[in-house]
């Protein structure tokens, strides 16, 4: 599960028995990199988006075995990039090889319209790993015409387009018009309109000629050894019909993105070699023996082991991870994250961990939905050093894996704050005036200077620490994805930011010394309102639904308590000079709402009540009220704030001497369009089509 920026900017085999010719390590080709002030980190902005860069103290700390770690972790993260465009849709290598191409190699005028208009095209597909909008999935237009890209194509090299075998330069352009220029090919990444077959208008390459029904009737026949421990069916599979029947195509080494996944191997059997201890060493190969063998049960083999793993400085996620792609829950998003513990500010997540058991006892939910032993919450603030596939360059600030529920509750989890990615993202948005322009009060903006930094790192923390890893099913019931199905993602982030909320007014805080009054949880109620009624809406289409998963959560929350408040005014809505403010009168009784709407949703999910999340979901989650989202456009708007954020990445850089690395640099980039080409030169392992 990840918790992605809510406040402040808005704020993974047994020998498959093939022969396999050994995999060499690509030359990685240097972009010179220029200089970073401490407190400059954005270096680009375009469209909705703003890149930013983050730093990584404490590298040049780390002994040479640990850089060398971290440098073949970071080059396995690096080499799945390929993999995510495939997941997110069947186009999208293809389009940006070739939009790539022409940044590349164009020797036209670079300072007209058109070009302008494509370079920005292409960044934003580099953004979002393809041509759908990264957060809203909707499909992203160019600013130019089809007859524009093709003379602009005609002036690049044609040596660098995807060209299939005996195909001419205007044949591809035909095959690609549609799917970047016709708005209504392809027009959604993920579609989750229950009334509809959420396969046939979505556009992810999960599937291939599947419908809805099929794909779900095709799990349902799946039969666990041990129901109590089930397989993550499909999550390492895209789901093809081919001569009338439904078979999976396994992302394994042999499988279907074999050359991206033999990279991957390569890098995690190097790091394999400098690993700190027996345990990380333990998990790193149990996860290349999952992509050689491609068994889900080696997949559960590996996140066994990689939980026990507490003590490791240097960590990495690699795999096949969250499901929100795709629309049925089934499949995960190929993502790497590599870090080293942050070890000054693991102190305050530490401290929320070790009384997660507390935590539980005393939550609002019924007894008989809480867990009597909560284990294995290992909690740390990281420091990111590198980001890939899924994960980049739009990010989490939290995250608490695994996923499966019954290791989770069997063997523990951990959960882990992005510290340094937070840190850029304060730096980039103290300056915005966006709080302070939908705060009613001077009290209110005052106490969000004071405190919204810490309120920001103490949610995220108990989101990932105590709220995901809280409650559990009753027996006999399904997992969420087969009994909540598309509103199982959307209600769980919901039921984790609600254990945040619960507790972030409590007096435990205090005692444990983590807040120095509940004036810290009056910020997070003010903010979490605030973001969930209006900001986030700036991040919407005037006109549309809300789609994303986190945004559906936090606008339902938002919604439900603002109408079960209002008999007692709990939330006063205020309009004065044609401006609409939310501000809380009681902050105790709301409080107790987002105590009832977390016991109802963990109901929900312990008791597999269908109709009951479809009901809170689409009461609550979906529908905008226009009006009021005309106003936040417009009163955003002077502000001139980029509704996302994301990053470019450090690089890391080998020192060799006699064929040994004797040292691992860490440089700061800060040309995102030289780095996208970068990765496009020496990162790109999959053909177009797979």
């Amino acid at each position: 599960m990840k918790k992605f920026i809510t406040v402040s900017i808005s704020l993974l085999l047994a020998a498959c028995g093939l022969d396999q010719a050994p995999v060499e390590p690509v030359e990685v080709a240097v972009v010179k990199s220029a200089p970073t002030t401490e407190n400059q980190v954005q270096v680009d902005r375009f469209a909705d988006i703003q890149v930013l860069s983050y730093k990584v103290p404490g590298f040049d700390e780390l002994s040479l075995r640990e850089k060398k770690l971290v440098y073949y972790l970071s080059q396995a993260a690096l080499s799945g990039r390929d993999i995510i465009y495939d997941q997110n849709y069947a186009h999208n290598l293809r389009i940006r090889k070739l939009l790539s191409a022409v940044v590349a190699t164009y020797g036209g005028d670079r300072s007209s319209e058109d070009y302008a208009s494509l370079l920005e095209y292409a960044k934003r597909v580099w953004f979002a790993n393809g041509i759908h909008h990264h957060y809203s999935s909707a499909k992203m237009l160019p600013g130019f015409t089809p007859e524009a890209l093709a003379e602009m194509v005609r002036q690049s090299d044609p040596s660098r387009l995807s060209l299939d075998e005996g195909q001419t330069v205007e044949e591809l352009l035909t095959e690609l018009q549609d799917p970047i220029f016709n708005p209504n090919i392809a027009a959604k990444k993920v579609n989750l309109d229950p009334d509809i077959d959420q396969l046939a208008t979505s556009a992810t390459n999960y599937y291939r000629d599947v419908t809805a029904a099929e794909a779900a009737a095709f799990y349902a026949g799946r039969l666990d050894a041990d129901p109590d421990r089930p397989v993550s069916w499909g999550l390492n599979s895209q789901l093809v019909k081919a001569d009338g029947e439904l078979i999976e195509r396994t992302w394994k080494v042999g499988g279907m993105y074999s050359p991206a996944i033999e990279q991957i191997v390569f890098w995690l059997e190097q790091a394999a070699t400098v690993a700190e201890n027996d345990v990380q060493q333990a998990w790193i190969e149990k996860l290349f023996k999952f992509y050689k063998s491609g068994d889900l049960r080696d997949y559960d083999e590996y996140n066994i082991a990689w939980v026990a793993d507490t003590d490791s400085r240097v960590d990495t996620i690699n795999g096949f991870t969250e499901v929100y792609g795709d629309p049925l829950g089934y499949r995960g998003a190929w993502e790497s994250v590599v870090s080293i513990r942050d070890l000054a500010a693991t102190h305050r997540i530490s401290t929320i961990g070790g009384q997660a058991q507390w935590f539980e006892d005393h939550s609002p939910i019924m007894d008989e939905h809480k867990k009597k032993n909560v284990v294995g919450i290992s909690a740390k603030v990281i420091t990111v050093v590198m980001e890939g596939g899924d994960a980049a360059p739009s990010t989490a600030i939290g995250v608490n894996l695994p996923n499966a529920n019954w290791i989770r509750k069997e063997h523990g989890s951990k959960s882990v704050t992005l510290g340094n990615i937070m840190e850029s993202y304060e730096i980039a948005s103290a300056a915005s005036g966006l709080s302070d322009e939908f705060s009613y009060t001077e009290e209110e903006k005052e106490r969000n200077r004071k405190f919204g930094a810490l309120d920001s790192l103490l949610h995220t923390d108990m989101h990932e620490v105590i709220g995901h890893a809280s409650g559990q099913i009753n027996p006999g019931i399904g997992t969420p994805k087969e009994t909540l199905k598309t509103y199982s993602s959307t209600l769980e982030e919901a039921r984790s930011d609600l254990v945040a909320l619960y507790f972030i007014m409590d007096q435990k805080l205090i005692e444990l010394d983590l807040v120095p009054s509940l004036e810290v949880g009056m910020t997070s109620y003010d903010g979490y309102i605030r973001n969930g009624l209006q900001l986030q809406l700036r991040r919407v289409e005037l006109g549309n639904d809300i789609e994303q998963a986190h945004m559906r959560n936090r606008q339902l929350v938002a919604a439900w308590v603002y109408e079960e408040g209002q008999p007692d005014k709990v939330i006063e809505k205020i309009v004065e000079n044609g401006k609409t403010y939310f501000v809380i009168r009681d902050y105790e009784a709301l409080r107790v709402l987002f105590g009832e709407l977390l016991a109802e949703i963990q109901r929900i999910k312990s008791e597999g009540d269908y109709d009951a999340a479809q009901d809170l979901v689409e009461t609550y989650g979906v529908q905008v009220d226009q009006e009021m989202h005309a106003e936040v456009l417009a009163r955003v708007e002077p502000l001139n704030i980029a509704a996302f954020a994301g990053f470019i990445q450090p690089r890391l850089v080998p020192v060799e001497e006699g064929g040994e690395i004797v040292d691992v640099k860490i440089e700061y980039p800060e040309d995102f369009t030289g780095q996208m080409l970068e990765l496009e030169e020496n990162y790109s392992f999959l053909p177009v089509t797979n």
